[in-house]
């Protein structure tokens, strides 16, 4: 069975992102695919400090941190979706630290999210979402992921607790994005 990972950027637990991402999950699960929610808030996921040892020498990332079980999980998945919440017009430090450790990282294991499903969902309370929506797209592309589209760009709005839930549209797109992601993994599997 296909499995598709939600990594939520955001550092805080139970937040707007981590609303969409379940929504997105949900609507994966109704198609028959198997998810895994993965939060970042509590973790600590470190920097990547540009030694580029992984990818060289084709060793696991020396930082000792929580990514390497988050990292190995990634790689067994046929999905992934991951999600920040909007932080100074970007995504959040544990969203760039885990995009950049995982794309030299996996240059150790020769592109292994070559042909994966990967999607974004972004969270903004008023702006940034566009870039920030940009920055996870990139990480998809450059390593080699398959992008699906849906009915708008998977980006919502909300700042307290909750308030993405009156986001109709962005929790619409977000379980858009669950069942276009299931629809493709099954045509590749």
């Amino acid at each position: 069975m296909a499995k598709i990972i939600g990594v939520v950027g955001s550092p805080r637990r139970n937040g707007n992102t981590e609303l969409l991402t379940r929504e997105a999950l949900k609507a994966a699960e109704a198609e028959g695919i198997e998810t895994e929610l993965i939060t970042l808030a509590g973790k600590e996921i470190k920097p990547c400090d540009g030694c580029r040892q992984c990818k060289e020498k084709k060793v696991d990332c020396h930082i000792k941190d929580d990514l390497a079980p988050i990292f190995h999980k990634i790689l067994k998945a046929d999905g992934l979706i991951l999600a920040t919440p909007v932080y100074y017009g970007s995504a959040t430090a544990q969203t760039k630290a885990l995009i950049d450790r995982v794309g030299y990282w996996s240059g150790a294991y020769d592109r292994p999210l070559e042909n994966k499903v990967g999607a974004p969902l972004v969270v903004a309370r008023r702006a940034g979402q566009n870039f920030t929506f940009a920055q996870l797209i990139f990480f998809f592309f450059i390593t080699g992921m398959i992008i699906p589209g849906t009915t708008y760009w998977t980006v919502a709005f909300g700042r307290e607790k909750g308030e993405v839930a009156e986001d109709e549209e962005g929790i619409s797109t977000a379980q858009n994005l669950g069942r276009k992601m299931a629809w493709l993994l099954k045509k590749l599997n």
